[in-house]
């Protein structure tokens, strides 16, 4: 806007950046390589693409930390590259004069652009038409449409390397930087005109003069001439008509355009060696440069200051790349390249439970330096006063409120950490200007009573202080290395020292107990103060807290960070990543709710609902479905009927929530959840159901399942039903022998009439046995040319005339004595007849198998 305009100019005619303060960047993302000369973000996906100075490009996930491809097709090193904004595309050029376009889902290069004479410095894509800008060393800018894979224009006019060139991100302008001590702005809005009519025709008959000499069709507009040496960079801002250089003469350069001319705004000193590339904060009033002096710098431009540097010992840094939508930065350097942030994006809360049934829970936040209240029953939310008002310093980091002395305390993040105390007025409203904090350093602050608050100062020891800000007590932390302290109830601190985080009783000066957690970042505390989720970088670990004891009770592992959680009801807590809600129960069982468009910090959860800050501190309420976590906490509390109404109004399935109730050992609840019928067999037999095992088994009519129908129909005493498993299976010994021991001797005798027809001998023998007919065991022993035995059989059971017979073919073989000899005295003979059995038709209570509650036991209980 016209006004917006108007205040960066008075601001930039009075501009001088003063010194700095040396520091250190949020780094999200690092990968150790070769030289790194060109950068790139993804505009839609967590992605950067790199190309290297051998040669290499590489696409990495910066969110996960992976590699994703490599493309090596290049002579040389590549020292340009850039991703289309919508297409699956990618541009690199190297220093074997080619130009590669790339499509990355084909994981391929789909073609080469050729005419520059020497090495290629830098390429883009434009935003909007099917155009490339390329700079190199024979001294040219080419711009290309990759449609027609042609050369639409060349631009001369530099007189050595360009070094650097890219497309205004609105209007039909280019800038380029040249070590010819130059930067100049062309406008291409000729080229426009001339060419986006028919994009498709072929290549004008003058492309060699074209070449030779420049057209007509690009213009520079304006030539900016005051760098000392030869320029790296050019950027233009992404709102104001503005341009940032940098040069080999250590200074980068500020330029103001309007539409008849371009001047020198100011100079921006601090690097000591080349400044190799420079360009606008998309989202602040911030310039970042980086340079072959190792370092980073960050120049404030509103405030007129250099605000931040970061240097690395052995690499200097050769490419800036900024994300067109998010607060992220990458560098290349001469070992890898970095993805970082300037500050910290997570708005500083402190939420305030309510004490009693009646009373509002509410929570205080940071946006815009303001200190805002939000009420979550009622929606309210409601600007308090303003804090730091006019402070060049960044926004607090953590607060925490003590509501019954309206004291608010922050804890910011500038020389090494402050703790900041103001005294909220009771009729706090809307602008009003917070009154003068009470400050200190120290590494941490949190409340401790109603009239004291906890300080780790920089020498590690632990200050309780009156809200005058004046020291009460010193003690000792329960580790020298403590570095954080976080609020754990009155009187008791949470001290983190390495990979321990120690319950801290302030009174007694003891370890109340202690637990290994390495890297505890943040700390949520349930609303009965017994159970604790401690969030690290890639973990969330619950805790439980009795009278003399701080036990960890689980943990759950996550790829990548977690960013925030809050507690339902102190049974289960939600966390949140990058992309997602999931949940986490304190039986170890965690889960996936929703998906994320953006991070979001979670800040109550209550009734399928949650509350929430999104990085521009905007409160949000996302509705959630949780009823996987609620199915799972009824199950773990054993609460059956709220099992079955979740049951009935939910449509929960899949086999991950089968394969839980299996492993939990709920086989009957899982058959609600299935319909397949292999699955539906597997649990009906597992929980003893033979109803539901029976109809599965006769739909699916596999031997198989037949048979473990039998074993487990056996094992409860169902013997009709274990009759028909055996008869599917013709297990017919099986079979017999249930007949056997249920008494039913018709069926033995069919049995037996079976075996005769198969000319199965044993069947036969056995099922004569089984009821007793030795004639049939004679007549089978007769068959089988075992006379000798069936003699002793027919003698032992009386069967004189069989005896008789067989007594004579024994004799005619010379065999009756020897077979004689056999037979047991008379005195000690017995006969081998089966026992009587009692016959019953119903089937025998062997095994009682009670209705479960999930199959109407449940139901039948209450009518009890």
């Amino acid at each position: 806007s016209f006004l917006a305009e108007e205040r960066w100019s008075v601001a930039l005619l009075k501009f001088s950046f003063s010194d700095m303060s040396t520091g250190t960047f949020l780094t999200k993302f690092e990968t150790k390589s070769n030289r790194v000369k060109g950068l790139s973000f993804h505009p839609k996906r967590p992605w950067i693409v790199a190309s290297l100075h051998n040669g290499v490009i590489q696409l990495w996930d910066y969110r996960m930390g992976t590699l994703l491809d490599r493309f090596d097709e290049h002579d040389g090193p590549v020292r340009g590259v850039h991703f289309h904004k919508v297409q699956p595309l990618l541009v690199s050029g190297g220093d074997d004069y080619k130009i590669k376009v790339w499509n990355y889902k084909l994981r391929r290069c789909l073609f080469t652009l050729l005419g520059h004479l020497d090495y290629i410095r830098t390429v883009q894509f434009h935003h909007e038409y099917p155009w490339i800008v390329s700079a190199s060393d024979d001294q040219t800018v080419r711009i290309w449409n990759w449609q027609t894979r042609s050369c639409l224009s060349v631009l001369t006019g530099h007189n050595h390397y360009v070094m650097c060139v890219q497309f205004h991100p609105k209007d039909d302008m280019i800038v380029s930087a040249s070590l010819d001590q130059t930067v100049r702005v062309w406008d291409i809005s000729g080229l426009k005109k001339k060419t986006m009519g028919s994009p498709d025709a072929p290549a004008s008959s003058s492309t060699i003069s074209t070449d030779l000499f420049g057209g007509n069709d690009t213009v520079v507009k304006y030539l900016l001439e005051g760098h000392d040496r030869g320029v790296n960079w050019a950027s233009f801002h992404h709102q104001f008509p503005l341009i940032v250089s940098g040069a080999d003469d250590r200074q980068g350069k500020l330029w103001r355009m309007n539409d008849t001319k371009a001047w020198e705004v100011e100079t921006m000193r601090g690097h000591v060696n080349n400044v190799s590339s420079v360009l606008f904060h998309p989202k602040q009033e911030l310039i970042i440069s980086n340079s072959e002096d190792k370092s980073i710098r960050v120049w404030d431009i509103s405030k007129r200051t250099g605000v931040q540097t970061f240097r690395r010992e052995n690499d200097r840094f050769w490419i800036l790349a900024v994300h067109p939508d998010q607060n992220l930065l990458a560098a290349g350097h001469d070992s890898g390249m970095l993805v970082f942030k300037l500050e910290r994006e997570r708005p500083a809360y402190f939420i305030q439970e309510g004490a009693s049934e009646g009373t509002v829970s509410q929570m205080l936040y940071m946006k815009d330096r303001y200190l805002r209240l939000a009420e979550f029953n009622s929606g309210r939310d409601v600007p308090l006063l303003s804090i730091r008002k006019g402070s060049s310093g960044p926004a607090p980091r953590s607060i925490a409120y003590n509501e019954a002395e309206r004291c608010l305390l922050a804890m910011v993040d500038v020389e090494g950490g402050i703790y900041e105390l103001y005294n909220i007025p009771k009729d706090a409203r809307g602008s009003q200007e917070a009154p003068e904090a009470l400050r200190g350093p120290g590494l941490a602050a949190v409340f401790v009573a109603r009239n004291r608050f906890a300080v780790l100062d920089k020498s590690r020891q632990i200050l309780i202080k009156t809200l005058k800000n004046e020291v009460s007590k010193k003690l000792p932390p329960p580790h020298p290395t403590t570095d954080m302290i976080f609020f754990a109830g009155t009187g008791v601190l949470l001290c983190r020292a390495e990979d321990k985080l120690t319950l801290f009783d302030l009174q007694q000066r003891r370890a109340l107990g202690e637990i290994t957690c390495p890297g505890v970042k943040y700390v949520v505390w349930a609303s009965d103060m017994r159970h604790v989720a401690l969030i690290s970088k890639h973990v969330v670990t619950l805790a439980r807290r009795d009278a003399q004891k701080f036990e960890q009770v689980c943990s759950v592992h996550e790829t990548i960070r977690v960013k925030s959680g809050a507690w339902e009801e102190n049974k289960c807590f939600y966390y949140t990543t990058l992309n997602h809600i999931k949940y986490c129960l304190l039986t170890g069982d965690s889960g996936l709710i929703r998906t994320l468009d953006s991070p979001v910090y979670l800040c109550k959860s209550a009734g399928g609902k949650v509350h929430c800050l999104d990085r521009e501190a905007t409160l949000r309420i996302l509705s959630i479905d949780n009823t996987e976590c609620l199915f799972k906490t009824a199950l773990v509390e054993r609460n059956y009927d709220e099992v079955l109404k979740i049951m009935k109004r939910s449509k929960l399935c899949g086999q991950s929530i089968i394969g839980y109730l299996q492993k939990k050992g709920f086989p009957e609840v899982a058959l609600h959840f299935v319909k397949d019928d292999k699955t539906r067999f597997n649990l009906a037999v597992e929980c003893g159901n033979i109803e539901v095992a029976l109809a599965s088994a006769t739909t699916l009519d596999d031997k198989d399942c037949w048979h473990k129908l039998g074993a487990e129909a056996l094992r409860q005493g169902n013997h009709q039903i274990v009759e028909m498993a055996y008869q599917k299976t013709k297990d017919f010994e099986r079979l017999s022998f249930l007949y056997l021991i249920t008494g039913n001797v018709d069926k033995l005798s069919k049995m037996l009439k079976i075996a005769e027809m198969r000319g199965d001998v044993m069947g036969r023998f056995h099922n004569a046995l089984y009821l007793g007919d030795a004639a049939e065991r004679v007549k089978v022993l007769r068959e089988m040319q075992q006379p000798g035995l069936a003699y002793i059989t027919a003698k032992t059971h009386g069967l004189t005339e069989q005896a008789d017979e067989l007594a004579a073919q024994l004799a005619a073989a010379d065999m009756l004595e020897k077979v004689e000899a056999a037979l047991l005295p008379p005195g000690k003979a017995g006969l081998l007849f089966p026992p009587t059995p009692i016959f019953r038709e119903s089937n025998w209570p062997l095994l009682r198998v009670s209705k479960g509650y999930f199959d109407g036991g449940g139901e039948a209980t209450k009518a009890e």
